[in-house]
């Protein structure tokens, strides 16, 4: 039963897969949740290329439903400057196409089928505080009418990207340039593929990125881009200043024997963190999760497994805070430290690729891609760097400056 000091048990910024995931847990433990979205429709606009390895659905015990995916692939395709590709397909590989306008709203149904209440259209444009300086809600804008006060003495930012609320509860989610990839893509017809995602390198390609096409059901693909916004705002990078992510990825396609030939169906641009998770994730009375908190991969950016695990996690906490009437910084903590230890470790692990790679040249990159096969590939994205790295240096040993933030 909520407190009579309040109107539920915990307010949720955002309807996205953290937000859904972490309501579902809440409301079935008993919590009397609301969660306010600010679209009107939730999952819609697109704002990724929509992949998910099987094994989040089983580590959160869901059955997905087959409108919610377009296809299920076995792994994928890594392309080097050269043109030589890599291959790494494995039982681990596997994982889901989705298609997100579905996959999203279905997530928020499951929370709602739990007992959470959920609003779309609605905006929350304030923090609210009690007279000890507490925060105890939020404002909320209901399709831009007068707005109205919810409370709850816990809030949850799932708000993505945007973060406006976090920020205003004291959480510090602004964005370097440096830490953000610029993105384009076009969902396309026909393509044939291999059951594979194709991802290709090079920084005459994707100057600090890389080029994706995810493959869809009926020969549609997601096709995109991403690259460092550092480098879209003027840096000069791999002979590229000013890169515009749109241009860059029409070129792509242009030399594409199938894709040039294509039609688009939807196009958008948008952002993505690829850089370290925010310093802390919770506060009295506050929790971050989700690309809010910067729990995002920092290789390619992906942040819907991450998503979904962090609201899981920080749920199970806050189930646990509501049983003590107890939301302080040091009761919610435990959640952070579940992440940091184990998700967060992969994600270090990441950045630490993500910026050794950056500073290696079209022509090294070649030679790594020559100097490995689909067998390091795994150890590679686990943070095992030794092996792989010891054969890179065995034909081409000056890039030991470069790859030796791999090895410390």
């Amino acid at each position: 039963m909520t407190s009579k000091n309040y109107d539920y048990d915990v307010i949720v910024i955002g309807a996205g897969p953290a937000g859904s995931c972490f309501s579902r847990i809440a409301a079935g433990a008993g919590l009397n949740v609301m969660v306010i979205d600010k679209r009107k429709e939730i999952g819609v606009p697109v704002r990724c290329g929509e992949a998910l390895g099987l094994g989040e659905i089983i580590k959160q015990d869901l059955d997905i439903p087959k409108h919610c995916y377009s296809l299920v692939v076995d792994g994928a395709k890594i392309v080097g400057p050269n043109g030589k590709a890599i291959k790494w397909v494995a039982e681990d590989t596997r994982g889901y196409v989705l298609e997100r306008k579905f996959f999203d709203k279905w997530l928020a149904e499951l929370a709602v089928e739990k007992g959470a209440t959920v609003k779309t259209y609605s905006r929350a444009t304030e923090v609210l505080k009690d007279e000890k300086g507490k925060l105890c809600g939020v404002k909320v804008t209901h399709g831009g009418r007068e707005p109205y006060d919810i409370t709850a003495p816990l809030i949850v930012s799932a708000e993505g990207m945007e973060s406006l609320m976090a920020r205003a509860m004291g959480f510090k989610t602004v964005h370097a340039l440096y830490d953000v990839d610029t993105c384009y893509e076009y969902e396309m017809k026909p393509y044939d593929h291999e059951n594979l995602i194709e991802l290709y390198f090079g920084n005459q390609i994707a100057p600090r990125g890389y080029v994706w096409i995810f493959p869809k059901a009926d020969k549609k693909a997601n096709v995109g881009i991403g690259i460092g916004a550092n480098i879209a705002n003027g840096e000069k990078r791999g002979g590229i200043k000013g890169a515009d992510p749109k241009i860059l990825l029409d070129e792509f396609i242009e030399k594409d024997k199938q894709l040039q030939n294509a039609s688009s169906l939807l196009d958008f641009g948008g952002v993505i963190s690829v850089g370290a998770p925010i310093n802390e994730f919770v506060k009295d009375n506050a929790m971050v999760i989700g690309t809010a908190a910067k729990q995002v991969d920092p290789i390619h950016g992906g942040g819907i497994g991450m998503a979904m695990e962090a609201g899981v996690m920080a749920a199970k906490v806050a189930i646990d805070a509501h049983k003590k009437k107890d939301f302080s910084k040091n009761v919610l903590y435990p959640y952070e430290k579940e992440w940091r230890a184990t998700t967060g470790v992969t994600a270090a692990h990441r950045l630490k690729l993500r910026k050794v790679l950056e500073k290696v040249s079209d022509d090294d990159f070649n030679h790594v891609f020559n100097s490995i096969n689909e067998k390091d590939l795994p150890e590679i994205m686990n943070g095992k760097f030794a092996g792989p790295v010891a054969k890179i240096l065995a034909g081409r040993p000056q890039l030991l400056a470069a790859l030796s933030g791999l090895l410390s």
